[in-house]
């Protein structure tokens, strides 16, 4: 039996220092209630700072209905938790901390210096000096939470064992991506002890192994290059579908990047149900199938199919590369055939990369044990926020959205919890 030679009592417990956590720590601080946050991580805000090292992407400025839809089978879900804190909630709460933003030419939600730090320094800066009528949120690093025992919340800490008493604790915990920066899902474990529901977590925003590997000359020479202006069609074993335009990364095993990310739920889901998924590459989406044929059969002369097809389609490169790679020989002597192949090159995957290496993860808790308010039903007090509930969404500042609302729903449900309770 562990030695608490520590304890605390609060009014509410946040553990997890990622946005979903502050978000729902500055409810509680805003209301006037003592509310202390635990991390096990030296410092606070470790994957939020990561994902705006190429640019802080906020959110999204597409009209809430298309927004809604990227949330695929949890827009139910989802939904009512934007309504109480969307895409332009989002916007006001940055400018209210002094960071103004703008929308990019995709639609993507920035900073105007594109910075993470600036608003995370800013952030923490009003929950550690509110105003007027919030109480200052007490940070606790290097506190890693592991469990219950009894009604007391349990942390390892440099001090020693710490046993936390509080009236209401919320979990903002995140999934198993990036385990380095804090969030690795031992926390699967001790909720399913509680009786809490909780779905497997898996690998979303993931990147894929191709069936049989690369070439050796093609993993060489072009691994870690991107396919630029591309189109990826879909469609899985359930009739679902999927086609964009954009770009990806051809990897040393397989390919990874914004657009197949966009479509890695849709892959995953079909790898586990048949062992293998496919997806289309069209090298050419701005030119239609006439378009493309009527270059494919021009005369050549003596020039070479590359040399061919690099001038009448500016195909050359990665691009050439996976013509070669994927494209069985006899088709690149059928103009016909050859056409429409490089209309829709067949790519099949067979396995997601590791869930560390994904952006995100997918699975958690599971809905149907929550209320309204994010609150666990089968343990009345405590609350779920952020990436470790049962969801997952695309880049593209949707992700993060829906974290920060999440945050701002669980953290009103235990303010009215704590406020019932006198």
């Amino acid at each position: 039996m562990t030695d608490f030679s520590l304890s605390l009592s609060v009014d509410a417990a946040v553990i997890g220092g990622g946005p979903a956590g502050l978000m729902a720590a500055e409810c509680l601080s805003r209301a006037g209630l003592g509310v202390h946050l635990f991390d096990a991580m030296p410092s606070v805000g470790r994957k939020f700072l990561l994902a705006g090292k190429g640019g802080m992407n906020l959110t999204h400025a597409e009209a809430l209905p298309a927004f809604l839809t990227r949330y695929g089978e949890r827009a139910a879900q989802i939904g009512p938790l934007l309504d109480v804190f969307g895409p332009q909630a989002v916007r006001d709460w940055a400018d209210g901390l002094g960071i103004a933003t703008f929308v990019g030419s995709s639609q993507r939600v920035f900073p105007t210096d594109m910075k993470a730090a600036p608003l995370l320094r800013a952030w923490l800066q009003r929950l550690r000096h509110p105003a007027e009528g919030g109480v200052a949120v007490g940070f606790h690093m290097r506190h890693r939470w592991t469990g219950w025992h009894g009604d007391a919340l349990c942390f390892e800490t440099p001090q020693g064992p710490l046993s936390v008493r509080a009236s209401a604790t919320l979990l903002a915990l995140g999934g198993a991506s990036w385990a380095r920066l804090g969030s690795d899902g031992a926390w699967v474990a001790w909720l399913r002890e509680q009786g809490v529901e909780v779905a497997s977590l898996q690998p979303s925003n993931c990147g894929f192994d191709v069936a049989g590997g690369w070439t050796p000359f093609f993993a060489e020479r072009f691994a870690g290059q991107p396919f630029k202006s591309v189109a990826i069609r879909a469609t899985d074993s359930q009739g679902r579908s999927f086609h964009r335009k954009g770009e990806f990364v051809a990897t040393a095993t397989g390919v990874e990047g914004s657009l197949i990310y966009a479509v890695s739920a849709l892959l995953r889901d079909d790898i586990q149900r048949h062992g293998r998924a496919r997806f289309e590459l069209d090298l050419l989406p701005d030119r239609s199938p006439e378009q493309v044929l009527a270059q494919v059969s021009h005369p050549r002369g003596s020039r070479s199919l590359s040399s061919h097809l690099k001038s009448r389609l500016g195909l050359d490169g990665i691009r050439m590369a996976i013509v070669n790679e994927l494209i069985d020989k006899t088709v690149l002597h059928e103009p016909a055939r050859l056409a429409m192949a490089l209309k829709a090159v067949p790519v099949t995957v067979v396995a997601a990369r590791p869930i560390d290496e994904a952006i995100s993860s997918a699975g958690g808790v599971c809905w149907e044990g929550l209320d309204g308010h994010l609150m666990v039903k089968a343990r009345p007090g405590l609350f779920c926020a952020g990436e470790m509930l049962d969801w997952e969404a695309p880049t593209g500042g949707y992700l993060l959205t829906a974290c920060l609302a999440s945050g701002v729903v669980a953290g009103e449900g235990a303010r009215r919890w704590l406020q019932r309770r006198g």
